[in-house]
């Protein structure tokens, strides 16, 4: 016992003191660089890590031995303490719109446009043909205008917001009708009956779960009535013995009732979504044809911006919402409206939408060009001491809540632990792996099934980059392991 303390001892006091640690050239070098306090404790947690080592295994981490390792495990830490929690990862999950990882990627027009709106000035709310103030929202009500016809716009941050705002500022203090089919929750446990609860609006339930007809609407109308309610199940699909009021009907009823007909499309397309392979969604621009007078809808998901909610439609209406209190608290920045301006850009000419906007190109990526890519991924990761590296077919999903029913037909990528790996005393496991892709440089973000990691090549932005990424981070996982054997 006293040998087995007195060894602890001598390890600690082998540790180095913080006043050698600042006088070591290359600490000097990375305190000018970076200021000495953040230097300073980033040493201190490198002793305070040392310690831990000495106490739960008797032994010194390997830079406490030598000067040169002493500034290499700082500078590693530098960098791993640099990189920004929203740093690049290859989403490879099987879900496109992936809400966890940032949903739609940004077309490079909008990506440029956000860039020149960072470094300059710019006339956010400044009407230059009148050189006075001007409001935030023109720019994309114009070309909503031009893409839908829709009167009049008004952008706030999410659809959520969308929604709420249009309750508030046209039906508070009032009833709202909507169908019982259409009560929907989507993520974040948002559900309607709760946002209308914080709009002020009563809820008024008609028809049933899987039926509502017009007599049904028409029947809940009275003096109070402010709205009926259509809200597009984005997020799942009823089939079978079911019946839906169309929008040109509640049109006609409203109209002959003097109430709005007010519609959340929830993830909303601009464009006939079956060219890519996906279920036909219902458009703003032909809800608004049909006699609806507002549609809300979502920036970032099958339209393919930035994250933001729309509202389009009748100008007196939108014009309540843009006086509304909300509108302020719930307003887009100019980076948003930046994005969301180049990328309704893109809509003009809808034939060359999977060429410029990340979301369509890749879900009208060819199959047989994904199995090509499988095949020379496979073929780079054959060397492997460690994972059998398989192909197999796959479906992809387009993810936040929309296109619920459609899956597309992909290839994944699976690693599977091998025969002889299998059955050594520390065997890995898919588990490890899979934790060793995310600490990539850029991580790769699969999913296990079957107890195989598998990779979603549907997902991919770069070809080279997965290929390079993907055979470093694997040769880099079993050098490890051998490392650590020996």
């Amino acid at each position: 016992m006293t040998q087995a303390i007195n060894s602890t001892q001598a390890l600690y006091r082998c540790l180095p003191a913080m006043d050698s640690l600042l006088l070591i050239p290359q600490v000097i070098g990375f305190i000018e660089q970076q200021g000495k306090p953040w230097i300073k404790s980033l040493l201190a947690q490198m002793l305070q890590d040392a310690r831990r080592q000495i106490a739960s295994h008797h032994s010194l981490p390997n830079w406490c031995l030598d000067l040169g390792d002493i500034s290499t495990e700082l500078a590693e830490r530098i960098v791993k303490a640099q990189r920004q929690s929203m740093s690049p990862v290859i989403n490879l999950t099987g879900t496109i719109l992936h809400t966890n990882l940032g949903r739609s990627q940004m077309c490079e027009a909008a990506i440029d446009a956000v860039t020149q709106v960072m470094r300059s000035p710019v006339p956010l709310e400044f009407d230059m043909g009148q050189g006075k103030r001007g409001h935030r929202d023109s720019a994309i009500a114009a070309l909503i205008h031009e893409l839908t016809g829709a009167d009049s716009c008004c952008i706030v941050n999410n659809n959520a917001a969308a929604v709420l705002l249009m309750l508030a500022a046209t039906a508070a203090g009032k009833e709202v009708i909507v169908s019982r089919g259409e009560l929907v929750e989507i993520g974040g446990a948002f559900r309607i009956p709760d946002i209308m609860a914080q709009a002020g609006c009563k809820l008024v339930e008609v028809g049933c779960t899987n039926r509502t007809h017009l007599k049904d609407y028409a029947a809940a109308i009275n003096e109070n009535t402010a709205a009926i309610m259509k809200v597009h199940t984005s997020n799942y699909h009823i089939s079978g013995f079911t019946k839906v009021t169309e929008e040109a009907e509640l049109a006609a009823l409203c109209k002959d009732k003097g109430i709005a007909l007010i519609s959340d499309l929830g993830s909303g397309a601009l464009t006939d979504l079956s060219r890519f392979g996906l279920s036909k969604e219902p458009m703003p621009q032909q809800m608004l044809q049909d006699g609806v007078d507002l549609v809300s809808f979502s920036g970032d998901k099958l339209l393919g911006g930035p994250q933001a909610g729309l509202v389009v439609g009748n100008s007196e209406l939108i014009a309540k919402l843009q006086a509304h209190p909300l509108k302020r608290a719930l307003r887009c920045d100019k980076m948003t409206l930046a994005a969301l301006e180049a990328t309704l850009m893109q809509y003009r000419n809808p034939q060359k939408l999977d060429s410029q906007l990340p979301i369509f190109r890749k879900l009208s990526r060819p199959l047989v060009e994904l199995e090509r890519f499988a095949q020379e991924l496979q073929q780079q990761l054959a060397s492997s001491s460690v994972f059998d590296v398989s192909i197999q077919a796959c479906q992809t999903q387009v993810g936040s809540g929309s296109q619920p029913d459609v899956l597309l037909d992909s290839v994944a990528l699976c690693f599977a632990v091998n025969t002889n790996a299998s059955k050594q005393k520390h065997a890995p496991s898919v588990l490890q792996l899979d934790k060793w892709f995310k600490a990539a440089s850029v991580p790769i973000i699969g999913r296990i099934a079957a107890n195989q990691l598998w990779l979603d090549l549907r997902g991919t932005d770069n070809d080279n980059q997965l290929i390079e990424v993907l055979t470093t981070s694997l040769l880099s996982f079993e050098d490890k392991r051998m490392e650590a054997a020996s």
